[in-house]
């Protein structure tokens, strides 16, 4: 009986050692995809080349909503691409045939990149349109995700959080 014991308790020892080597190879696939993930951002906002798809949305009258997964905000060198929902107050009509929600695609007037902390960056975006100045501020994190505030001349402010798609 206690050869048969002893064999048991090096069959568990063994499986209990594969089991701490898997473990820690994932841990290092992890950091391995973490790292790969840190640098995909970092040069997809080096080269201004930056799409976030938007999650969910954050209004002042309204509070947070779940969107559909068709929104987005594209930054492709010098020009923003935005197709986002609005869910807010507009302040004064549009010159303009009135447009559903924030979409447009316009050239960006001022762009100012910053890293106020470690594994996040910070872009400060001006564009204008045919019916309003928009300020979109961008907070893009290492990890891929993205928080995106846009505040307008004749509109409520208002934030999204996405994912940035990533190559």
């Amino acid at each position: 009986m206690t050869g048969r014991r002893i064999k048991q308790g090096m069959m568990l020892l063994g499986l209990a050692l594969m089991l701490l080597t898997q473990g820690c190879a994932t841990q290092q696939e992890r950091a391995e995809r973490r790292a790969a993930t840190q640098r995909a951002v970092q040069e997809a906002v080096a080269r201004r080349q930056l799409r976030i798809d938007v999650t969910s949305m954050n209004t002042l009258r309204y509070g947070s909503r779940m969107v559909t997964p068709d929104f987005y905000l594209e930054l492709r060198g010098d020009t923003l691409r935005s197709y986002l929902p609005y869910l807010g107050q507009a302040y004064q009509a549009p010159m303009a045939s009135p447009a559903q929600g924030l979409n447009f695609e316009a050239r960006i007037d001022r762009l100012r990149e910053s890293s106020p902390r470690n594994h996040q960056t910070t872009l400060d975006i001006e564009v204008k349109t045919q019916e309003d100045a928009y300020r979109y501020l961008l907070e893009v994190f290492d990890t891929g995700k993205a928080s995106i505030r846009v505040q307008s001349q004749h509109r409520d402010a208002i934030s999204f959080d996405g994912n940035c798609v990533l190559p």
